[in-house]
């Protein structure tokens, strides 16, 4: 299968992105049926859509420029390495702290390297100071994109939004910026009822201006106050809200890997089915139409977005997981079983606080308790899409990684601790076991019960006992 093979993954994922929109911003499938009817590939079509097009995709010259402000801007340029998220900081060049990551990575792009890391940037774009806007889904938003394992043209009309043509002019570098300085208000989209068109692929929240030739890119010109996004949704994220009266948001990644235990509101849906203001979290519109066959039939889903903190970038994360069609009862059973294991990490983790400060060292033993038991998961999970419910299984998977676990961080060296910490450490083990087997006050009853399992009746006590 063909492939982006950029140098970096992060402009991999965004490249995926390019290429839908750009078929969305042409030819883009107008319903069902006629994404039904086009799905092989036709290059002679596209290429002629594509081809009216082609005056808003320079990236140098006197015209307009892609992705790039209409006017001429002033000021002195940027290493071109700035357009780079995780590029260092003019704060942090100044102190004289890019460690890490060295200032000056990338003295000079070639054309496509710049097209394609200014598009990344407009389309992630991370809080960057007084002014610099993030873009449309905030800094580092999380990805889903579908993909059917089979040629590239396939991932990307899998991808594609219902819809018709749009205009040239509809490109926000065809026209002056809007622009958000103290006082001008937020740009929302045109279509009130879709609540995204076509700039939701291209996006300008930072003014900029290459400077380069034919040769190559050598620096950035950047201004403030680029246009300020606000109530759109894009066809490729999902979004959560606290409560139905408040604003939906884009969802981002969390820094390590992406496994089950992230699934929840971004490739499975997180709540009981209802109506869709009603709900706190809804999946990628594509993902949507996907589980409701509008679209494709076997397929994956990449999952991909920068961790940040703030302006500083933590991870670029890139996953792919498994996806199926699943009843609403199988939907059920999935939430039991990645809220079971949520249920019992945590188990584990108080009791792990007989041995272990609360931090990194907890932290770490959570994510080996999701990593150990991953592999058991997804067979449940293809399990649960057949129409079984192996519950009891994956209660014996999490019991006993929960107790190896603990046993092999709280018993070595045992016999050198002193009485308290070992009386600590033996009765951690004591109710973690009682937890596990569904007994005690909360915890155990509800790890039974989001499994669908009976909660084991206490035994009462004899008169006589």
């Amino acid at each position: 299968m063909i492939f982006p093979d950029w140098v970096r993954p992060d402009l991999n994922v965004a490249c995926l992105e390019l290429l839908i929109g750009l078929v969305y911003l042409a030819d883009p499938p107008a319903n069902k049926k006629d994404w039904r009817a086009r799905r092989r590939a036709d290059p002679d079509r596209l290429k002629t859509k594509l081809a009216a097009y082609e005056p808003a995709f320079h990236l140098l010259g006197d015209g307009p420029r892609f992705l790039q402000d209409m006017e001429k801007l002033s000021g002195s340029p940027n290493p071109v390495d700035m357009l780079f998220i995780d590029s260092a900081g003019g704060q942090t060049m100044r102190n004289n702290i890019d460690v890490m990551v060295h200032r000056n990575r990338y003295p000079c792009l070639s054309l496509p390297e710049a097209a394609m890391a200014l598009y990344t940037l407009q389309d992630f774009a991370p809080s960057g100071g007084a002014g610099n806007r993030t873009s449309m889904r905030g800094g580092g938003p999380l990805v889903t994109l579908l993909d059917p394992g089979e040629e590239l043209w396939d991932l990307v009309w899998l991808n594609v939004p219902f819809g018709q043509p749009s205009d040239m002019k509809d490109l926000p570098w065809m026209r002056p910026t809007r622009t958000s300085e103290p006082g001008q208000t937020s740009v929302f989209p045109s279509d009130g009822t879709r609540r995204f068109d076509v700039e939701a692929f291209f996006g300008m929240p930072r003014r900029l201006r290459l400077v380069g030739d034919d040769e190559g890119v050598t620096g950035v010109i950047q201004r403030p106050y680029g246009t300020n996004y606000a109530g759109w949704w894009h066809p490729l994220s999902p979004y959560y809200r606290i409560k139905v009266t408040e604003e939906w948001l884009p969802r981002h990644p969390r820094a390590g890997r992406f496994g089950y235990r992230n699934w929840l509101g971004v490739i499975a849906e997180s709540e009981p089915k209802k109506a869709h203001e009603e709900r706190l979290a809804s999946l990628a519109l594509i993902v949507r139409e996907w589980c409701g066959q509008e679209r494709g039939d076997e397929a994956s889903v990449i999952v991909a977005g920068w961790a940040m903190n703030n302006m500083s970038p933590r991870d670029f994360v890139y996953s792919r997981q498994p996806l199926s069609r699943l009843s609403e009862d199988a939907e059920e059973s999935l939430r039991g079983f990645i809220e079971a294991a949520e249920m019992v990490a945590a188990m584990l983790n108080r009791a792990l606080s007989s041995v272990l400060d609360a931090g990194e060292a907890r932290e770490a033993q959570r994510e080996e308790f999701y990593l150990k038991t991953e592999p058991a998961f997804y067979q449940c999970f293809h399990q649960i899409a057949a129409g079984e419910k192996p519950s009891e299984e994956w209660l014996k998977v999490l019991r006993k990684q929960a107790l190896d676990q603990f046993e092999a961080v709280a018993l070595p060296g045992l016999s050198e601790r002193d009485m308290q910490s070992m009386k600590k450490i033996a009765e951690a083990r004591k109710f973690l076991n009682i937890e596990l087997w569904g007994y005690g006050k909360k915890a155990g009853p509800a790890l039974f019960t989001a499994l669908g399992l009976p909660v084991p009746q206490k035994k009462r006590k004899r008169p006589h006992e």
